[in-house]
């Protein structure tokens, strides 16, 4: 059964989020960050709820230290509604944001989605000058090596690749990555691409001659190189 983390030190959240899942999905919890590296590293965890009030730890500091060594996507659920919350937790890597009080249905819809979109196995592979995108393995290389990507980022990278020269407007991108989500703005978008960016950089890639800013658009692959 698929496993998911739920990440807080509040039992009664914990046992409501047990039973609102466990129809579905294997729950185990944890509000310790070397516990959860732990399982992580030993278990086969496919998502992580994480509440980012935490006690001991601050929560953002938990899921930045998951994205050190774990590309399993994680889910914030929080009771803070402040905007520059949300996008500091995208920029650490987080793939969505859930705000309480939450609608159940929205919750299980939004997991269920998350995990399909980075397990169900995909037909397309793509190259682009050395660089590999494997949807199928959920695997993204550069001459043979390997560059970690989160799910939201994997997933905006590749919309990009299937279409090569098209200028993809922030909105057009939130529609099909978030599916609308009301709580993310343009500027989610714009923390992505620098994130994918930065990662392909440090991978030698020449990312700046082909993912492209269109200002006042958008974004686009660029297959030409030329700018």
């Amino acid at each position: 059964m698929t496993k998911i983390m739920i990440i807080d030190e509040d039992q009664g959240v914990v046992n409501y989020l047990g039973n609102l899942l466990s129809p579905y999905y294997q729950c185990v919890h944890s509000h310790s960050i070397k516990h959860v590296l732990t399982c992580l590293a030993l278990e086969n965890v496919s998502l992580v709820i994480l509440e980012i009030s935490l006690s001991d730890i601050d929560g953002w500091t938990v899921c930045k230290e998951i994205r050190k060594n774990s590309n399993v996507p994680i889910i914030i659920l929080t009771a803070n509604k402040e905007k520059q919350d949300i996008l500091n937790g995208f920029k650490l890597g987080a793939d969505d944001y859930i705000i309480k009080p939450f609608n159940e249905e929205e919750l299980l819809a939004r997991v269920e989605a998350l995990i399909r979109r980075t397990t169900i196995p995909k037909k397309t592979g793509l190259s682009f000058h050395g660089l590999m995108y494997d949807e199928s393995g959920f695997d993204l290389t550069y001459n043979g090596n390997s560059i970690p990507l989160t799910p939201k980022e994997f997933a905006l990278l590749g919309t990009m690749l299937k279409k090569p020269n098209y200028v993809f407007s922030r909105e057009t991108l939130l529609k099909s990555i978030w599916e609308n989500n009301d709580q993310t703005d343009n500027r989610t978008i714009d923390s992505h691409i620098r994130n994918i960016r930065e990662k392909l950089r440090q991978s030698d890639y020449p990312v700046d001659h082909h993912l492209v800013t269109v200002w006042g658009t958008g974004y686009k692959w660029n297959t030409s190189g030329n700018l």
